[in-house]
């Protein structure tokens, strides 16, 4: 069987504004999907969209009309294909505090809501859209969803309840929400990434020996990964037809100590 074919398409992206979901925008762009880049950051979200010939919309991925805004407009934009969710935060926080404080439960809740529901929120709108557009093979394909969880799904560090919680989450909702769609030929994956270097490290010669030093704890190669990197795991995801129901990390081999 040939590649899935993007031409024409279009690809809705949270969190397309930086990081690994503008790698995304721009890898399924070249690909010949337009692009509609769903996002908080309306300034650089809007130039990044009309730099790809997409379409930004402003997006808050926990709420259901604006996801359902967004749907609508990449409807417009051809028929819906591709859902990448790269929109998340972390908020760190222990459990207890030094002090035997217990970690604020509204913390916790924000987190795992924009993280989690979020995802599912946007994943079960967009396949709602991808189930009425026409199969692309004889398979019957109509459709994929790509989460973005971390491997902190699995090595959770001290600090990290809040948000290993809502990854692992998106990682034990992969299989059934791949199960449940294979009904209309809509595949779903997971990628966990490791330490990535995106704008959550800042700029400068400090967040550069950080990064640096951040770097030394992976197996090969010693570095943070890079947001074209991750893209290319999305865009095989998406691409390869026989890719459904998986978790894959993409992390050059690190494991997360506790600390």
């Amino acid at each position: 069987m040939p590649r899935i074919d993007l031409t024409d398409s279009s690809s809705l992206v949270t969190g397309g504004a930086s990081g690994i979901g503008e790698a995304s925008a721009r890898q399924l762009a070249a690909a010949g999907s337009r692009v509609i880049i769903a996002d908080l950051n309306e300034d650089r979200g809007q130039a990044i969209a009309s730099e790809l010939g997409g379409l930004f919309v402003r997006c808050d991925v926990t709420s259901t009309e604006d996801a359902d805004t967004a749907v609508a407009a990449a409807s417009e934009m051809g028929p819906v294909r591709v859902l990448v969710n790269s929109a998340g935060l972390g908020h760190p926080g222990r459990t207890i505090s030094r002090d035997n404080e217990p970690m604020d439960l509204a913390l916790f809740e924000f987190v795992v809501r924009v993280n989690l529901i979020g995802s599912f929120n946007l994943l079960s709108r967009a396949a709602a859209e991808m189930a009425k557009t026409e199969p692309m093979d004889v398979d019957g394909q109509r459709g994929v969803v790509v989460n973005m969880a971390s491997v902190a799904a699995f090595d959770g560090q001290i600090g990290q309840a809040a948000y290993s919680a809502s990854k692992g989450g998106i990682v034990g909702m992969t299989l059934p929400i791949a199960r449940d769609l294979a009904a209309v030929g809509v595949r779903v994956n997971t990628i966990a990434p490791g330490l990535i270097d995106t704008p959550i490290y800042g700029e400068g010669e400090q967040s550069e020996a950080f990064k640096a030093h951040l770097g030394q704890s992976v197996l090969h190669p010693k570095r943070l990964g890079s947001g074209e990197e991750l893209a290319f795991m999305v865009m095989e995801l998406v691409t390869n037809p026989y890719m459904n129901g998986e978790v894959v990390r993409v992390d050059g081999g690190i494991r997360m100590p506790p600390k």
